[in-house]
């Protein structure tokens, strides 16, 4: 699975989670934090789970 894909999908997830914060009046500065810790969680899976392993020696 490539890095771009699993960006996206993570994207989609967090768009819609602010979308639903934003639906049950949540204040704007906690969407903000949600949506950057998010972010980081979703960019540390996307490494993790896209890298290539070192080819043994």
């Amino acid at each position: 699975m490539s890095f771009g894909l699993y960006a996206m999908g993570f994207a989609i997830l967090i768009g819609g989670l602010i979308y639903a914060a934003h639906l049950v009046h949540m204040p704007t500065h906690w969407i903000v934090v949600g949506a950057i810790v998010l972010l980081g969680l979703g960019i540390l899976s996307g490494v993790k789970a896209t890298r290539q392993k070192d080819p043994p020696e």
